[in-house]
């Protein structure tokens, strides 16, 4: 069931952004397990011996590993609306 927003979509929103970036994330990982386990499951079935594959496999996890970083740690979802009235 997809989720459900009870107000209308909008990257001002802390919430959204943060909901919006998690779920962005969360397809990065499903087109790693995608690319990723097709290029070992051809590479194992052709008997291949591509030395790309450890390259493609490394390189993507470091790129999904620093969307993580930036996503869970670094990314400030404060809602910058509420700072400025407070202020």
């Amino acid at each position: 069931m997809p989720p459900r927003w009870s107000r209308k979509p909008d990257r001002k929103d802390a919430d959204f952004r943060k909901l919006d970036d998690r779920m962005t994330f969360a397809v990065h990982v499903a087109a790693f397990g995608c690319f990723n386990s097709g290029a070992w499951f051809a590479r194992i079935i052709q008997e291949a011996d591509w030395t790309w594959t450890i390259w493609f496999t490394g390189i993507s996890l470091a790129i999904l590993v620093s969307h993580a970083v930036y996503i869970f740690a670094i990314a400030d979802y404060s809602d910058p609306a509420a700072s400025s009235r407070q202020g």
